[in-house]
């Protein structure tokens, strides 16, 4: 047991900060009547200290000699009364807000609820279980570090390519990463981790969340199951001490600080997935963690009329309530830590528009985005929103401010109903390939706004796009209820697994097509991690709770999917090569010089252009686009005329091969093949077209060619 001495300590910085003697501890409760530091010695004595000092409803105190390893917790008095929107429960040790790192994971058992179990009242009733032996404990840190020259590497929007993965996942079964750091943020950064993402391309990861999140919550565990993605926070300041291979109390800061330094040195910034929608506690029947046990009132969306309920924007029983100051101040200082101190280069924010609900609907000039729009750390970051909740008017694709970039739903929708020979307009396909101009570009974005993707963690794996008509998640434990039914999905003729070479051909090219389409569309790519290698979930299109071989990359390529990662990384490069894949503004269709020549035109197969007719007909499956590389209109960071070569692309969505003409008016040149995604590989070869020539694209598949002239 301790022996403390407090100090009055100061009301700032919320949290505990160790200043070389002491460390002062500070906590917001606006609702509490009083509020007691827990520590814990090593054989997790606790010796409980009342904070007596409160300022601006913060609660706090210094205890000298307390250093960094020190482990603790809070105990917040208040009123018990859920029907008034209070939970307080000073039986409950809960998680400090603001603490930089957690030692261990949440347990299960009835002791982590406010409630009784068997009580018939339920959440009415008051626990007076202790769950301290459940809880992980916050950990005291020394933020010194030292970062060499790290700087942020501000890669520009337009020359980024996203590779979304999980750090888990990712390095888990690495056969070159030692056993000891797999699965980890050193795994990450080791150097065969990094020599993977540099060989394909990619200059950002988007990593799954990491902030410290429930692990295992009961619903899962009696399934023999676990909470893999980690969209359940519990705190917003501490890396996943899961995925950490120093097990020392703390030693996660100082590790996820050397794999952003890593990542940094090898030319890969790093994006956080960030989860301030809602937090893991769940709905009225949830534990008491944090939050709900600080202050439920304030933190959490309560229904007006009946402040016992949560308003729930995200299907996760709670919402957090940003209208509150200090609620946005978390959010606001979780964040700026995690640029200051942690060095990362953006975030992916799920559910975003949850966080524009200042009363109800959606507002896209909510004071989150406000503040965040005139904060001169985050206004510098990669800013993207997951653009959608599920409340009513949540779907807000196109409508986030400037600054902002969208994860493009209906890019998705549309590429993968196109290449599965859905009947859609091609006028939609067009607006998606050109960056969606129909929904960014009248609000003064740019083509940057658009996070191209057709994959991601939530939903098929690109080989399961072209295996599975029906999604197949048994193994979830929910009788396969759980995930989208609407997958836009296409088998090619076989569900799964299978052994036809007709159908696991026609799979391989749908493949490279959906790669291509991607990759040479405008707007930033976003590779789902594995998709490079074909990686498959069997069907499964929500493994949220499989942290398993299913989740897991398999990094034993069979000879086709060693393919794919050999195509998909001279993809990836090719379009790095040429500034006409990825213009940093909106294409004019405008004659370009005098020349009567666009810088981007529209053909059918005939070699005619499009008509406004042929572009609103569902039926038509094929047509020509031609890029001129002359007709790029921003100029080079020191202000120089940016020329590329000129492309034309021909897309072939039909069940028949299909001859096509070469666009009429484009003057006598020779068309070079440098792609064609019936070959497994980028053409390498000399063969050309001249006008007089017809270009034959095979049924469901693209060809590229070039010109210099």
């Amino acid at each position: 047991m301790y022996i403390a001495t407090l100090w009055p300590g100061k009301v700032y910085p919320l949290g505990a900060t160790w200043d070389g003697k002491g460390t002062n501890f500070a906590l917001f409760s606006e609702n509490a009547t009083a509020v007691e530091l827990c520590l814990f010695d090593k054989d997790d004595q606790e010796t409980r200290i009342e904070l007596t000092e409160v300022s601006n409803f913060v609660w706090h105190g210094y205890v000298p000699g307390v250093a960094p390893g020190q482990r603790y917790g809070f105990r917040v008095h208040g009123p018990y009364a859920p029907n008034e929107g209070h939970r307080f429960n000073p039986n409950k040790l809960v998680i400090d807000p603001y603490a930089k790192a957690l030692d261990g994971e949440v347990g299960n058992g009835a002791e982590l609820f406010g409630y009784s179990w068997d009580d018939p009242e339920e959440d009415l009733s008051f626990s007076e279980l202790d769950n301290a032996h459940l809880m992980p404990k916050c950990v005291v840190v020394d933020q010194s570090f030292d970062w060499g020259d790290d700087q942020p590497l501000k890669t520009p929007w337009h020359e980024t390519i996203i590779y979304e993965t999980h750090v888990k996942g990712f390095t888990k079964l690495h056969p070159d990463i030692p056993e000891e750091l797999q699965g980890t943020y050193a795994g990450l950064a080791h150097p065969a981790a990094i020599a993977h993402l540099q060989a394909i391309g990619i200059t950002a990861v988007e990593l799954l969340p990491t902030h410290h999140f429930l692990s295992n919550p009961g619903h899962l565990v009696d399934k023999g199951l676990k909470n893999y993605w980690g969209y359940d926070s519990i705190n917003y300041f501490a890396p996943h001490c899961a995925y950490s291979a120093d097990r020392v109390p703390g030693g996660q800061v100082n590790e996820f600080k050397e794999m952003v330094k890593a990542l940094h040195f090898a030319g890969i910034e790093v994006i956080l997935d960030v989860v301030y929608n809602h937090t893991g506690e769940g709905n009225h029947l949830g534990p008491t963690l944090s939050l709900r046990g600080i202050d439920n009132a304030a933190y959490y969306r309560l229904v007006d009329s009946d402040p016992r309920y949560y308003m729930d924007f995200t299907g996760c029983g709670n919402s957090l309530n940003v209208r509150h100051p200090q609620v946005l101040k978390l959010i606001m200082d979780s964040l700026r830590y995690w640029v200051t101190e942690m060095h990362v280069d953006g975030f992916r924010f799920d559910l975003a528009s949850a966080l524009a609900r200042e009363l109800y609907a959606v507002d896209s000039l909510a004071a989150f985005f406000d503040i965040i729009h005139q904060d001169p750390v985050l206004a510098d970051v990669k800013l993207i929103a997951e653009p959608w909740d599920v409340g009513d008017g949540g779907y807000q694709v196109g409508n986030f401010p400037v600054l902002w970039s969208e994860w493009n739903g209906r890019y998705r929708d549309t590429v993968r109903d196109f290449w599965r020979g859905q009947d859609s307009t091609l006028g939609q396909f067009a607006y998606c390939f050109t960056g969606s101009p129909d929904l960014y570009e009248m609000n003064g974005r740019r083509p940057n706004a658009s996070i191209n993707f057709l994959t991601a963690h939530d939903g098929f794996t690109l080989q399961d796009l072209v295996s599975y008509n029906e999604k197949h998640n048994e193994a979830n434990g929910e009788n396969n209820c759980d995930g989208d039914n609407h997958n836009r999905s296409w088998n090619c003729g076989a569900e799964g697994e299978t052994d036809d070479p007709n159908v696991l051909q026609l799979r391989e090219k749908l493949r490279r097509n959906f790669l291509v389409t991607l990759m040479l569309s405008q707007g930033i790519p976003m590779l789902l991690g594995g998709d490079e290698m074909g990686r498959t979930q069997k069907g499964n299109n929500n493994a949220y709770c499989q942290d398993n071989e299913l989740s897991w990359f398999d990094w034993n390529l069979p000879v086709g999917n060693a393919d794919l990662l050999k195509f998909t990384s001279e993809l990836i490069y090719f379009r790095r090569k040429h500034p006409v894949f990825r213009r940093r503004k909106w294409f004019q269709g405008q004659a370009i010089h005098g020349s009567g020549v666009s810088d981007i035109g529209w053909f059918n197969p005939d070699g005619s252009e499009m008509t406004e007719e042929q572009w609103q007909a569902g039926f038509a499956k094929s047509l020509a686009v031609f890029l001129n590389g002359k007709g790029i209109t921003a100029v080079s960071p020191k202000g120089e005329r940016i020329i590329d070569d000129d492309f034309i692309l021909f897309f072939n969505a039909h069940y028949e091969m299909i001859e096509f003409n070469l666009p009429t008016g484009l003057n006598d040149k020779e068309w070079k093949v440098v792609i064609d995604t019936k070959e497994p590989r980028l053409v390498d070869t000399d063969q050309v077209f001249t006008d007089d020539q017809l270009v034959p694209v095979t049924e469901r598949s693209i060809v590229v060619l070039s010109s210099q002239g």
